[in-house]
């Protein structure tokens, strides 16, 4: 009897210059999304030539660097201001485009040590640290704030106390920060990709994660591509195109998986004052335009226009749909039960995820001669913010259910596994 053989297939190289590679596409990728949607908001026109270093804290924001916002309006003024966001569209690009150029020299493989997975994630992480380095120490900038005309601007210019605001970077932070984002990166692109190389003790974890992990990434970024294709539409219908671009550019995926949330029945709590305001839909602005919290919530959304109900329509198609995928991927031995606990638990951690990432908190103020708040439309509040682990129990509840109907779905469909009858 002969020896069966395996093709001599070259095994791709991952060196330095394919680690370059990948970092670089994907801060380009990153960069231009950031670039253009800042473009798109009119930051061009900010004082300074600040522009670059927009973008730089841009990026910053986007891997989960921390960006600090500091205020100085002379000896008898001051000033307070805070900003906590992600800019979740330039994170995305990011995020696909390293996970993929980290993918690319492990394909046509089955097994892969860990000492080699681990030796290639340490090369894009080394030159990941030096763009995170450089980003942190470019991101500074600082501006006057125009008071326009009247009493104000007379005093601050009598008491030489104009307002200026700035934004700085934590270095440590951004570091640590932003290495741990690129960890997730790397590890998620291992879990999701179905012919990416695992370690041989793994891979008897293969069959029940991969499937789920690849579910929810496909739920994400189905329901980016519906948000996309309604900001689209209501950039052709309503106007307002340069804002639409913005806040596709920018923040497209905050909006598609708050959403994403709300059809599962999550409440989120939110207050918008002052000059601030949420990108489209103009809905959420509304509701949380009031003099104290709000929440914004299905029921919210409805008693204002009662055609939200879409949401929980395609929170459930999407849903379905990614759950029978999933339990088409797994081997047929997988039960209805492990699908659904399987699902509950991905689910689960999507939620998780995006409500740790889609929070929003911005301030801003002005006082002069320490009295009150002088600064008018100067001076404003936005937070929104989820109720967690209402959130995460009901993304566990739906996945539980839709795990359930995809495993029943999926029983007709061959999978691997079977095999004939006699």
């Amino acid at each position: 009897m002969s020896v069966p053989t395996v093709s001599a297939r070259p095994a791709a190289r991952h060196g330095w210059a394919q680690a370059l590679t990948a970092v670089l596409t994907g801060l380009a990728a990153m960069a231009l999304a950031a670039a253009l949607g800042l473009w798109a908001a009119g930051a061009t026109g900010l004082p300074d030539a600040a522009f670059p270093r927009v973008v730089a804290a841009t990026l910053v924001t986007s891997v989960g660097g921390s960006v600090d916002l500091s205020g100085n309006a002379g000896v008898l003024a001051q000033t307070r201001a805070g900003l906590t966001v992600i800019p979740l569209s330039v994170t995305l690009a990011g995020a696909l485009v390293i996970g993929e150029g980290f993918l690319r020299p492990l394909r046509h493989r089955a097994v892969a040590s860990a000492r080699e997975l681990a030796g290639w994630a340490a090369r894009i992480a080394v030159l990941w640290l030096l763009v995170l380095i450089g980003l942190a120490l470019g991101a500074r900038q600082t501006f006057a704030v125009d008071v326009g005309n009247g009493t104000l601007s007379d005093l601050t210019g009598l008491f030489d106390s104009a307002p200026r605001v700035g934004f700085t970077t934590d270095v440590p932070l951004t570091v640590l920060f932003g290495l741990l984002w690129l960890a997730g990166v790397l590890l998620l692109a291992l879990l999701v990709a179905r012919g990416a190389p695992l370690p041989g003790r793994l891979l008897r974890f293969q069959e029940s994660v991969r499937p789920a992990a690849h579910a929810m990434v496909v739920l994400l970024l189905a329901h980016v591509v519906v948000a996309l294709v309604a900001a689209l539409i209501t950039a052709a219908t309503r106007g307002h195109v340069p804002a639409t671009f913005a806040v596709i550019l920018l923040g497209l995926p905050n909006l598609a998986w708050l959403a994403l949330t709300i059809g599962l029945g999550a409440t989120w709590n939110g207050r918008v004052d002052g000059p601030f305001g949420l990108p489209m839909p103009h809905v959420l602005d509304a509701i949380l335009r009031t003099p104290h919290v709000s929440e914004l919530s299905l029921r919210s959304l409805t008693r204002y226009d009662g055609r939200w109900w879409w949401l929980v329509a395609v929170d459930a198609i999407l849903l379905l749909a990614v759950a029978f995928r999933m339990a088409a991927r797994s081997p047929a031995r997988i039960r209805l039960w492990q699908h659904a606990v399987h699902l509950a638990v991905a689910l689960a951690l999507a939620v998780l995820m995006i409500c740790l990432t889609g929070r929003i908190s911005a301030h801003y103020g002005l006082s002069l001669l320490g009295i009150g708040d002088l600064g008018g439309g100067l001076s404003g509040e936005l937070f929104l913010r989820p109720r967690l682990w209402q959130a995460v129990g009901l993304g566990a509840l739906w996945g539980l259910v839709a795990g359930f109907l995809g495993g029943l779905l999926a029983k007709g469909v061959r999978r691997r596994g079977e095999v004939d009858g006699p």
